[in-house]
């Protein structure tokens, strides 16, 4: 249900930065209306709801132990719990279409979207989706893109984990055995799989200029993954791949934010302050002006975090960073009505313990999601 409430006593931030202010919802939507049920949430935080462009921590509750992937509707339902704990109002769930198979495989990721479409109704959090694809898997374009249309899969990233170096050296990859035994298939199969695939890369980019102009014509959203120079990046401009997701070096951000493409990095990169394999440290590409959201990755608890570290670090103010997990990312996913705390918008709010900055209550659509503490005790009384 949703519900019509007015909030006092909390800071508030608004477009203008935090404030002591009212601010009411009704029928799911910010509105300037004065509602007859007032919430007093001093002490606390009202923030705009959370929106993860990219996260696979979902993956956990699927499969909790290796083949445990029995039912992926509950494990959904539950992953839903976790977003909304942690303050995730719009959650994208990043799902491989993989050469690498089992939770990563064409065949799970169909169970996963058609888990989704049946839990969906009883969910309140946004849940959108995103097709990780592996460009090497030439034979699958047409199947990916059946994949696509049949469950209205709105963005598409493209990846290439093929481990090119060793293969092109003759060499066997390394964790090739653990990775094929983990699947359940042989690893001498495994890595004749890996190799039919490398032989071919030399058909991938006339292949993936005609995949691209097809989403792109389909209105699918389209994102490079884990680029690395700035020609790279300038060539999936070109293809009409406007989002660049974990930059791994300044020069392919800045190439992606020259052209005016969006930016993602992890949040959990900021958390560690710096890559864990690495890579650039999002907390420098920040500083630079070479961010525009923030992604959980694979650790839904670090967008919070990596928001407030920011701002106490003098990075930005709280405004500046807070609109990476929230209005930057709406807006990269093109969703104009969320992000922020203004009449009209969806009423997409988070409220944070002043003090303790943990996360009390989370508000989806104007329905409740996530309710502990003394904020309960404010909204129950």
């Amino acid at each position: 249900m949703s519900l019509a409430l007015r909030f006092t006593g909390a800071q508030v931030l608004t477009p203008q930065g935090l404030a002591v202010c009212e601010l009411n919802m009704a029928d799911g939507r910010i509105t300037a209306a004065a509602q007859a049920r007032a919430v007093d949430l001093s002490g606390f935080i009202v923030l705009p709801g959370i929106v993860d462009a990219h996260g696979d921590g979902f993956e956990k509750h699927l499969a909790p132990r290796r083949g445990a992937m029995k039912d992926v509707d509950q494990g959904l339902v539950a992953a839903e719990a976790e977003l909304a704990a942690n303050g995730i109002t719009t959650a994208v769930l990043a799902q491989f279409y993989s050469w690498e198979g089992g939770m990563r495989g064409p065949d799970f990721a169909t169970r996963v979207f058609t888990a989704l479409e049946n839990v969906r109704p009883r969910l309140d959090t946004a849940i959108l989706t995103q097709l990780r694809f592996e460009t090497p898997m030439l034979d699958d374009y047409a199947a990916m893109q059946e994949m696509v249309a049949r469950f209205d899969i709105p963005y598409v990233v493209f990846n290439d984990h093929l481990p090119h170096e060793a293969l092109e050296r003759g060499k066997r990859p390394p964790r090739l055995t653990g990775q094929a035994l983990r699947i359940g298939r042989n690893p001498e199969k495994h890595l004749e799989l890996m190799q039919a695939l490398h032989a071919r890369r030399h058909e991938v980019p006339d292949a993936l200029r005609a995949l691209t102009g097809a989403l792109a014509k389909a209105g699918v959203r389209m994102g490079s993954h884990d680029d690395r120079t700035a020609e790279g990046r300038a060539t999936w401009h070109r293809l009409g791949v406007r989002i660049a997701e974990f930059p791994e070096t300044p020069e392919a951000a800045e190439a992606a934010s020259r052209a005016g493409d969006g930016v993602v990095l992890g949040a959990p990169n900021v958390v560690r302050g710096g890559s864990h394999n690495g890579n650039v440290s999002a907390i420098d590409l920040v500083a630079m002006g070479l961010c525009d959201a923030l992604a959980s990755d694979y650790h839904y608890p670090s967008l919070r975090r990596a928001a407030f570290l920011l701002a106490d670090g003098g990075v930005t103010d709280l405004a500046g960073a807070w609109a990476l997990v929230s209005a930057g990312p709406a807006r990269l996913l093109g969703l104009d009505d969320r992000g922020t705390l203004e009449p009209d918008k969806r009423a997409d709010l988070v409220v944070i313990d002043k003090t303790t900055r943990d996360i009390c209550a989370t508000i989806s659509g104007g329905r409740l999601t996530h309710l502990r503490g003394a904020a309960a005790r404010s909204f129950i009384g």
